[in-house]
């Protein structure tokens, strides 16, 4: 009795727990340049990332910030932060494709310059597509993710397809779009924000866009309520990232900022504080 006591015992002390599916130390940072109600300088931003111990984030922008993202990016090379992804938002009222406006112009120019090679987020306005029919924005889609593709290889960066609501921010069409142009080496960046409409199907979303799926931005989640929220405050976030990891996705996981009237310190923090604790043994 007393040997098969110890042997329990040890086998019991032998049998790690569980990791959690997300580690919050490995985490990365989006939506943290124009969502901030202290308006940080690269200086400060990197300095806070390094505080709260973010090691990467995704760089969103405005014209504001042209002239200074090349500093950020030096200094985040110094530091040993990661830029996991460069925001691109396409509209037609200004990008008179194959023309691109002059601040995504000088975007490219100054990552080309920089040496930053890394993915650039493709999101488009529906303003590309509206009044076509499925078959012709499929066609208008493929011209104009096959003309950025190039832009991004010129430069030494990938290009994933960002999901921002309509048309183009629905992952089924971004694969027609893959599919129908035979455009291979061009990914998927989804996000739970933009994603309140797949909740109660979001397993199928998934298998619809996991084998082009490059990374995931995470949110609270509830139906008819805020569309940001910090991870754990929502009803569905838990679920939806647990079929997320059952369904064999691998790739990284982001947290938002996204609150322009808050420290986007703190609005940080909270996501982390709710990743532990929703995988909190």
């Amino acid at each position: 009795m007393r040997f098969l006591f110890l042997f329990c015992f040890a086998l019991l002390l032998s049998c790690s727990p569980s990791e959690p599916l997300i580690n919050s130390d490995d985490v990365y940072a989006w939506c943290i340049v124009g969502f901030d109600s202290e308006k940080r300088s690269p200086h400060e931003r990197l300095a806070m990332l390094k505080l709260i111990g973010v090691e990467s984030y995704a760089y969103d922008w405005e014209e504001e910030n042209l002239e200074e993202m090349a500093i950020e990016w030096e200094l985040a090379k110094v530091n040993e932060i990661e830029i996991n992804g460069v925001w691109l938002w396409l509209n037609a009222e200004r990008d008179s494709l194959p023309n691109l406006s002059a601040a995504n112009e000088q975007l490219l120019a100054t990552m080309d310059e920089s040496d930053l090679e890394t993915q650039i987020w493709l999101g488009m306005n529906n303003n590309f597509f509206e009044g076509l029919s499925d078959e012709e924005a499929v066609a208008k889609g493929v011209e104009i993710v096959s003309l950025i593709n190039e832009k991004a290889v010129d430069i030494k960066c990938s290009l994933s397809l960002y999901n921002h609501g309509d048309w183009f921010g629905e992952p089924a069409n971004q694969i027609k779009i893959l599919e129908t142009g035979q455009i291979e080496d061009v990914g998927i960046v989804y996000n739970f924000h933009h994603g309140h409409n797949h909740i109660d199907n979001f397993g199928e979303v998934v298998d619809v866009m996991l084998p082009k799926l490059r990374a995931v931005n995470i949110n609270g989640m509830v139906k008819n309520g805020k569309e940001i929220l910090p991870v754990g405050e929502g009803d569905y976030e838990q679920e939806m990232i647990k079929i997320l990891f059952d369904k064999g996705y691998e790739g990284p996981i982001g947290i938002l900022g996204h609150v322009d009237t808050s420290d986007v310190k703190e609005v940080l923090k909270n996501n982390l504080k709710g990743i532990k604790q929703l995988f909190a043994e």
